[in-house]
Formats: C-alpha cells, sequence, structure tokens
C-alpha cells in the first residue's frame, strides 16, 4: 500500500506563483515515475508534468517554461512549482506515482487525492 499526500493548493492571482507538493508513504518498495496531472470541471484530466526516478522530466505544452517538476528521492516526494499562473490553469490538481510496495509484486499507480488550485482576481 502506497498513500500519497498532497499540500500547496489554493486561491492564488493570474500571474501568481504556487508550490504544490506530494508525500508518498507507506511499504514502499520502489518508486519509479512521478507526475502531476490537472482536471477542470467538465472536463478530462490532463497530465501537467512528469519527472522519473533519473530526474528526466516531461510538461504539457501548455505549461512549459511556466511549471517546474522536482523530486527528492530520500523523501519520497516530488513538487510542482507554478509560476505566472493563468486562469486557464484552474483544476484540481492529482499527483500520481508508479510504485511498487512490498505487498504486491509488480508496479501499481498510485492516486493523490487531489488538490484545488484556483487562479482568478
Amino acid at each position: 500500500q502506497v498513500h500519497l499526500v498532497e499540500s500547496g493548493g489554493g486561491l492564488v492571482q493570474p500571474g501568481g506563483s504556487l508550490r504544490l507538493s506530494c508525500a508518498a508513504s507507506g511499504s514502499i518498495f520502489s518508486i519509479k515515475d512521478m507526475g502531476w496531472h490537472r482536471q477542470a470541471p467538465g472536463k478530462q484530466r490532463d497530465l501537467v508534468a512528469t519527472i522519473t526516478s533519473g530526474g528526466n522530466t516531461n510538461y504539457a505544452d501548455s505549461v512549459k517554461g511556466r511549471f517546474t517538476i522536482s523530486r527528492d528521492n530520500a523523501k519520497n516526494t516530488v513538487y510542482l512549482q507554478m509560476n505566472s499562473l493563468k486562469p486557464e490553469d484552474t483544476a484540481v490538481y492529482y499527483c500520481k506515482a508508479e510504485a511498487r510496495s512490498y505487498i504486491a509484486s509488480m508496479m501499481n499507480d498510485y492516486w493523490g487525492q487531489g488538490t484545488q488550485v484556483t487562479v482568478s482576481s
């Protein structure tokens, strides 16, 4: 069992910044890729950014140059620094980790509970 806990969401004005964090806990054997997804009301969940265990990153075109994903492997934590926020960034942001627990014999995707990010003036 792997549990992801997110924090850092909130209300911010356009052009502002916000930093999200997500810490994994539980019977973790290993964590491979980690990432962030977001879902606006009435829309599908979209990938925002991913980061491999080696530090390779990938971003959605809509956030390139504005968002930065990073991780601390020692703390099993992934971060999302969001700058120059736009109203279009408003969504529930979900943390995801591809991990293996001591209970399961293979890798599985684990999701956080989601944290609301609202960009409005």
